[in-house]
């Protein structure tokens, strides 16, 4: 029998249309039928009480905001008829829920690189990397060339990262460009890269070298394009020995617990609590009992979910620092005179997220129910397994970016409306809903939307962690299939 609707919790007072359901509609819950006073579409909740102006209306077991009027029994809640609660800056208590997810222990591996560092990439690629937005031109005609002349045999991919920064940069943005920079240059999946400066910039290439700390001087080459005669030949001069390097690696077995993923989602709809977002929290919760890491980041969307969070953390110095991760990103929205809450977007609207709670609350199931292990600043590398939380926007280039540069070596995208882009590492797209899926191949690479209709967590959760080994083990997504990968580097003061 096909589900129509779903009452997540036993305390919501709203329920989730699975399809759309016409008005008039007779829906059996809790043994109670409700009649329906409007359509409802799919993603979006129905009313399964009266609601007086100012109640709370209650999903995921708690308030996602409250009735800006009243609202009929069967009627459509949505952004129109009901307000968040949250404002301002609060202050916050340590009151810790700890629990260890039961979660199945299994010698899993995948097929890695093992690099000098000790690290482990999923993939072997070389990367040009310019440390200003002066030299993208060269950096991209540096790619289009190698690629051109070796085929990329023995690699996964030959990529240039432009960007726009690197110059007429102060302070943070400053330190923001040079840390992305160095975390792209010392990631694993990385064979090799060369780094390409202008000479004049801010981002001076000297002083970026050393600020990388140590590295392997076989596999990463710079040049500064002012003083050479040629950027060209000189490029392919430094790359072919690069090539000679990376091209001879070989990918061997590894342990699951070497796995490092980042959690993060985009385009979210009313299934994103519901289904791809759990199938996160569950795999995350899998990965960190078998050794491995996962990192969530999206700060703004932890709001109104944030206590949960924070009463996870392993001690009271990561609360601590839990607790200055959300409301320096709130000083930052009061800073720069917008308002904190104006979140979620109008693609979240549509597919029926109706407050920033609704949102967030849906959005932290992806980390499933670890413990918080360590709390990351934006530009920070892992230092510690298990689950971190990361400081960096909702923007979901901005986001990924972050994910990557801190370690991660593939980013689960969950998404409800779809996005097609990737970041510099696998970006591996979950629908939360089949038609998306049906509708845009080129775009999913796996779909969470079959838990709402014929398949229990465990069995999809199961092809799932088969999926991604395969992944970390070769196998492309479709951002690298369709030759999308970008970085974006978060900006938050002055441009000269």
């Amino acid at each position: 029998m096909e589900t129509k609707f779903l009452k997540i919790n036993p305390a919501d007072n709203v329920a989730v249309a699975i399809v759309t359901l016409p008005a008039g509609e007779k829906v059996p819950v809790d043994g109670t039928e409700i009649v329906l006073t409007e359509e409802i579409p799919a993603g979006h909740k129905f009313a399964l009480q009266d609601f007086a102006e100012g109640e709370n209306v209650i999903k995921y077991g708690y308030p996602i905001g409250h009735a800006r009027n009243p609202i009929s029994k069967g009627g459509w809640v949505n952004e129109k008829n009901i307000k968040t609660n949250l404002e301002g800056l609060l202050d916050y208590t340590y009151e810790p829920k700890l629990e260890n997810p039961d979660a199945p222990k299994r010698n899993l591996t995948f097929k890695g690189y093992r690099r000098k560092s000790g690290e482990v990439g999923i993939r072997n690629e070389i990367w040009i990397i310019p440390t200003v937005g002066c030299v993208n031109g060269t950096v991209n005609e540096l790619a289009a060339a190698l690629q051109e002349e070796t085929g990329c045999e023995g690699l996964d991919a030959i990529v240039a990262f432009p960007h726009n920064y690197g110059c007429s940069q102060l302070g943070d943005d400053h330190e923001n460009t040079r840390k992305i920079l160095r975390d792209l240059v010392k990631h694993p999946n990385a064979g090799g890269v060369l780094v390409v400066g202008l000479g004049c910039e801010n981002n001076q290439p000297d002083a970026f070298r050393e600020f990388l700390g140590e590295y392997d001087p076989e596999r990463v080459k710079f040049m500064v394009t002012q003083k050479v005669h040629d950027e060209h030949e000189e490029g392919m001069k430094l790359l072919r020995e690069i090539y000679e390097k990376a091209s001879k690696d070989v990918r061997e077995d590894v342990p699951i617990s070497e796995l490092r993923v980042g959690l993060k989602c985009g385009g979210s709809d009313g299934f994103s609590g519901i289904t791809a977002n759990p199938l996160l929290g569950v795999f995350s919760d899998f990965l960190i009992a078998n050794g491995g890491t996962s990192i969530l980041t999206e700060v703004p969307e932890m709001f109104g979910a944030e206590t949960i969070l924070m009463n996870r953390c392993e001690n009271e110095a990561i609360f601590d620092k839990t607790v200055h991760l959300i409301n320096d990103f709130k000083n930052y929205f009061i800073a720069n005179k917008q308002p904190v809450y104006e979140n979620p977007s109008p693609g979240n609207k549509a597919g029926g997220i109706s407050t920033l709670e609704e949102k967030s609350l849906g959005c932290t199931q992806k980390c499933g129910k670890a413990v918080v292990k360590d709390v990351l600043m934006y530009g920070d590398r892992l230092k510690t397994k298990g689950l971190n939380l990361l400081s960096s926007p909702g923007n979901d280039l901005v986001a990924a970016t972050a994910l990557a540069s801190a370690g991660c070596q593939i980013v689960l995208f969950t998404t409800g409306r779809g996005t097609p882009f990737g970041t510099f590492v696998p970006t591996m797209k979950i629908s939360t809903n089949t038609p998306l899926y049906e509708n845009k191949p080129k775009w999913i690479d796996f779909n969470a939307g079959v838990i709402v209709q014929n398949e229990s967590m465990e069995e999809t959760c199961e092809r799932f962690i088969d999926y991604i080994l395969s992944v970390a083990s070769g196998e492309w997504v479709n951002n690298e299939k369709n030759n999308y990968r970008e970085i974006a580097i978060f900006k938050t003061g002055v441009t000269l």
